[in-house]
């Protein structure tokens, strides 16, 4: 069977508040660990009213300090947002604290808008360019042990925390592969380039300490419930969210409900985000295990990761358990 993983961005609900979705991103990560998934990731977002995932290390840090086995990590850190230095200590003190158990998830956009960006890299707002660089100066940190190095990582020299490169368009494939890294795409909200960046990344790959074959991850959507009807219904919280992006009326999570009149009026806006949702799967447990079987069949992925967006958190750790009894069916 695929290993299942979960990504988390800590949402905050209608009438919610951080401390809340703080909570609740903890109640997935143990239902996660208690149904036998691999990792949990923690996304980095910044100036998202909505989102309580912005100092990411922290939320990392205290999620693992609440379950006992599974993988905790970043999906991603944003690494042209921070000096090397600092991720390497970092995640190096998370990798003392709960050793064997953190990932480090790298990605090379800023995580908000512009205007954030440059309030976060202030003079270094071209930091992305230096991304491919900072990767490597970040495996200098965490492996190196030469002692007479003029600058080292205290904790995190010789922590050897497993590196991701992460991706929502084709860039990230090649730097994956000739890094020899683990990649994973985020077709949850940018499905458009997974196929291009599949076949970049593997056609390319280049063997490393690390990794002698290509590990891919994808990560997509998914709404399970009892039957397909539910599931379509709870849907519309996560189908709102994304009519928020791309209007740029950002609202907290809502409950389900009859989608707005604008969503099947405004073709354009329709069409941006049924973009989106190309890789989400919404169903029973049947239609699940039938859609998500083939595209992992289709994608030859390693490992799948998924985000889910549900208003309630009960229906969220159901539709967990639905997922995993979809795919050992």
């Amino acid at each position: 069977m695929t290993d299942l993983s979960i990504l988390e961005l800590a949402i905050i609900r209608e009438g919610g508040n951080a401390g809340k979705a703080i909570e609740e991103t903890v109640e997935a990560a143990r239902q996660a660990e208690n149904l036998g998934f691999k990792r949990v990731w923690l996304a980095e977002h910044h100036n998202m009213p909505h989102v309580a995932s912005s100092a990411t290390a922290v939320l990392i840090g205290h999620v693992a300090e609440k379950t006992e086995r599974i993988r905790v990590g970043s999906g991603g850190i944003m690494l042209p947002n921070h000096s090397p230095l600092i991720v390497a200590e970092q995640f190096g003190t998370l990798e003392a604290m709960y050793p064997g158990r953190i990932d480090l998830g790298l990605g090379r956009a800023p995580g908000t808008d512009q205007a954030t960006a440059r309030a976060i890299r202030r003079e270094n707002i071209n930091a992305a360019f230096s991304f491919p660089a900072d990767v490597r100066q970040l495996q200098k940190y965490l492996g190196n042990t030469d002692e007479k190095a003029e600058v080292r990582a205290f904790p995190g020299e010789g922590a050897q925390v497993p590196l991701w490169i992460l991706g929502s368009s084709t860039d990230s494939a090649y730097l994956a592969a000739e890094l020899g890294l683990p990649y994973s795409f985020a077709a949850h909200f940018a499905p458009q380039q997974l196929h291009s960046a599949i076949d970049i990344y593997r056609k390319n790959f280049k063997p490393s300490a690390v990794l002698e074959q290509p590990k891919m991850m994808v990560c997509v959507n998914v709404i399970a419930a009892d039957t397909d009807e539910e599931a379509h219904f709870l849907s519309t919280s996560l189908i709102r969210m994304f009519i928020g992006i791309v209007t740029n009326n950002r609202l907290p999570l809502m409950p389900p409900q009859e989608l707005p009149d604008i969503f099947y009026q405004h073709r354009e806006l329709k069409h941006m985000v049924e973009n989106m949702l190309a890789h989400t799967f919404i169903g029973s447990k049947e239609t699940i295990r039938k859609n998500l079987s083939v595209f992992i069949a289709d994608t030859r992925l390693d490992e799948l990761m998924v985000t889910s967006y549900f208003y309630d958190i009960e229906a969220k750790l159901k539709s967990m358990r639905i997922l995993k009894e979809a795919l050992e069916s």
